[in-house]
Formats: C-alpha cells, structure tokens, sequence
C-alpha cells in the first residue's frame, strides 16, 4: 500500500515544501502554505494521456496534414474577435473576472446562442442549483432543447455526464468548486484545481470538444490559485469592468489560437450582456466641449482603432508629497511625462496634484497615447482649453521629442469617421499614405510645438 505523504503547498504560486514557512520564498506572500495530503500513484496503469488509445506515433513535421479545422462562430462578433475567429474545437478557455461583473452571465447567453444552432451545450454548475441556473435562464431568455444544466462539483460524475452527453461545448462554473474523490485537499487547494484543471484538458483534446472555466479572482485582480492553472489552458479571458457602470471589457492575455491584443466591449443591461458595435462613439458621448484638461487620443486594441476621452485635471498641493492619481493609465508613465514638461518646457508641476482619468473605464497601455495625456496636463494646468475638434496622437520621448507610432491611418481614419476635423500626429507618421478629405492632419516633432497647436490662446 503506497504511503501518504504531508506536504506544504502555496495557494498562490504552488510552491511546495516538505515544512511550513511563514512566508512563501517563491512568490514572497505570507501566510500561504497549506499542509496537503499526496498519495503516490500505485502504479503506470493510472496515468492517462491526451490520446486515451494511446496509438498514435511520432511522425515526420513534413507527413503531417495541416488541415485547419472550422471555428464554432457565435453571433456575437466580440467574442469571436477576442477569441480569434471562433471558438476551437477541443481547446480548453479559461475565463476570469470579479464577482458578480457577469461571466456567467455571458456564458449562459454563449451557450443559448451555440444550442440555438443545434450544438449540444452542457453547462455544469458547481456554485447554483439547477433551479438556481433555470431562474437565471428565464430573465435572459434563454431556452433550448440541447442545452444542458447540470449541478455537479464531482469529477467522476462530470467526466460521466459528458460521455453521456457527448455534447458540442462544456461551461465548468467553476474550476474553484470542483473536486477529484482520489485526491484529499479540499476544493479549490492547489492539488485540487491543478488535477481538476488537468483532467478538463484531457477530455478536450482526447474527445475534440471545447471547455470554458469560469476562475475567481484575487483582490489584485489575478486568477485565484496557482499561475500554472495559466499555464495549462489554451486562453485566458479576463472580464473586466466596474460595478457602477454597465460597460463590460473582455480581454485576451493568453490565446494559442488568435492575438492576445484584441478586447470586445459589452454594455450590461436588463436583458443581459450586448455587444457595442462602436465603442468609440460610446466613450465620447458625455464629453463636454471647452473644458481644460480634456483631449481625445486614439488607442489601438488589437486591430481595432478605439477613440477615448483624456482627462487631467492639476491643482495646487497642500501636501509635502505631491499626489499623482491616475485611472486607465500606467502611473509610472504620468510621473515621467510630468517630468518631461517640467524640465523640458519649464512647467513648475512639482507642488502641484495631478488626477489623470481614461473615461469609460478602459484601460490604455500603449506609448501612442504619451502626447494626449501631456496635452491633458498642459491644458489644465494652464487652464486654457483645447480645440473640441482635435484628436491626438504620439509617443513622447525623454528629450521631449514626438515619435512615429504604427498604423496611423486606420486611428486617422476612426477619427474622421467620428467627425473629428484636424489630427495632430508625429511628423515622421506623414509620408506614405492619403489621409482622408474631412480631416486635416498636423505634423509636429517637438512637444513644445504640439502644445502651442493643440491649445487655444
């Protein structure tokens, strides 16, 4: 009989150790490590592979077929852009996101749209009761013949139900409530998620079909549980978005079978969660005109050019510290754009608070959007307003020079279809290419020359 042994796993990173430390020296956080109990496999017999006939054989990378096999398309487009193309056959997505933000919500509407095409759809809930699920069903709609609601956190009776089943797509809502009987951690322990998570993805390959997990979240907005839960799957989602307001940001950080930069935005309403076709014009359609410390920049998420309002607003400190707050945008980068105008353009900004806010909620990570947040900086501190007309774009170097940045005609282009009249853009980003006829397009090199055209006298 194969002994059991004592181990200390962390919660966080899946270190593991044979006593228990404080802190863990892995990942540095106290108070992790968990004693768990292993018992050894008794034999090869146990192990199981992704080929569960096991007859397959090395071959040649030159003898292999490299037929693409057809993306399960759904009608929503940002999904599928997020995805993408689709969703894979026998791929294994791993969706995360704050309680209550909606990810049920989207994977119930998903998996109505799935068995509306006669796709058999099992949706397995580890958290609710199948009335619970049903009461959901109702307020969205949702009904169909080959979808499938099943309450179960058991892995054996899982695995079973869907070799019963044999449906098209599998939702596991979620990974943290699901448990292996051989296995004598308590749900959602490392051991637990690692096996669990480990055994959803031999089902995907072995039997071609396609699973979504639904994972908590920690209070940094990290995926609970160990990183290499991550490091498993084929994709990770991650649904973002705050409470108070109804826009919804799903974002790729990990996709073996599409770009990791694309996002597709949602608005939460009564009826569930709806695609909106064009965020742009959503982000902008509170801004007021003639205020200081506003502009327009254009980010690019993806493939598509996304159009959103900057605010900044400077005032007087009354602390030794100067406050310096942002929200969408990297602080790190405030503190050095603040740095560049101060030094460079003689702007006296070291007793002065600085609250820099991405409207909307969106996050924006990308250098292109460096000369809209100092124009915002800029305008407010000198309380003169920028052109209501005027769209943005350029990265900022620490010489206070503007630089090129990519794919400057498909954000010119957004912005003239929005009914902007004049881009100011990078001088190095003006041959080459047509702007269009409605907008004029400004080339600057220094920041300087960029602040004296973007605000009004």
């Amino acid at each position: 009989m194969a002994k059991t042994k004592t181990k200390f796993v962390c919660q966080e990173c899946g270190y593991e150790t044979t006593k228990w430390m404080g802190r863990c020296p892995s990942c540095n956080q106290w108070n992790t490590l968990v004693e768990e109990m292993e018992t050894p496999s008794a034999g090869k017999g146990e192990r199981r592979s992704f080929n569960e006939n096991n007859n397959q054989q090395p071959q040649s990378i030159t003898k292999i077929t490299g037929d693409q096999e057809p993306r399960i398309k759904t009608s929503m487009e940002e999904l599928n852009r997020v995805l993408g193309g689709g969703i894979v056959p026998g791929s294994l997505v791993l969706v995360g996101g704050d309680p209550g933000i909606g990810k049920s919500t989207l994977l119930l509407q998903v998996s109505a749209i799935l068995a509306a095409r006669q796709k058999k759809v099992l949706y397995i809930s580890g958290e609710e009761s199948i009335k619970q699920t049903k009461l959901r069903a109702d307020r969205l709609h949702v009904t169909s013949d080959t979808l499938y609601v099943y309450a179960e956190t058991d892995m054996d009776y899982i695995e079973k139900a869907i070799d019963n089943i044999k449906p098209d797509l599998v939702i596991i809502d979620s990974i943290q409530t699901v448990h292996q009987p051989a296995v004598t951690s308590a749900p959602g322990s490392v051991a637990q998620v690692r096996e669990s998570t480990s055994a959803f993805m031999r089902i995907a390959k072995s039997r071609n079909i396609a699973i979504f997990i639904v994972g908590h979240v920690t209070k940094q907005g990290s995926i609970a549980g160990p990183k290499l839960l991550e490091h498993m799957v084929d994709s990770v989602l991650y649904f973002e978005g705050e409470r108070h307001h109804t826009f919804r940001i799903l974002r790729a950080v990990k996709n073996r079978f599409g770009s990791t930069n694309e996002i597709g935005i949602f608005e939460m309403k009564e009826a569930g969660l709806e695609e909106v076709k064009n965020p742009s014009e959503i982000f902008l359609e509170e801004r007021t005109n003639g205020m200081a410390g506003s502009v327009v920049v254009a980010s690019l998420e993806g493939t598509r050019p996304i159009l959103v309002e900057m605010q900044a607003l400077i005032a007087p400190s009354s602390f030794a510290y100067p406050r310096r707050t942002a929200t969408g945008v990297d602080q790190n980068r405030i503190a050095l754009l603040m740095a560049v105008l101060e030094k460079r353009l003689g702007m006296l900004l070291q007793n002065q608070d600085a609250y820099i806010n991405v409207a909307g909620g969106v996050k924006l990570d990308e250098p292109a959007v460096d000369l809209g947040i100092a124009v915002s900086i800029a305008s407010s501190f000198r309380n003169h307003a920028t052109y209501p007309g005027d769209i943005v774009i350029g990265e900022i170097g620490l010489t206070g020079e503007i630089r090129r940045v990519s794919r400057i005609e498909e954000r010119v282009r957004e912005a003239a279809k929005l009914g902007f009249t004049r881009a100011i853009i990078p001088k190095k980003n003006m041959d080459g290419w047509t702007p269009p006829a409605k907008i004029k397009v400004v080339g600057v090199t220094t920041l300087e020359e960029a602040l004296d055209t973007a605000i009004s006298r």
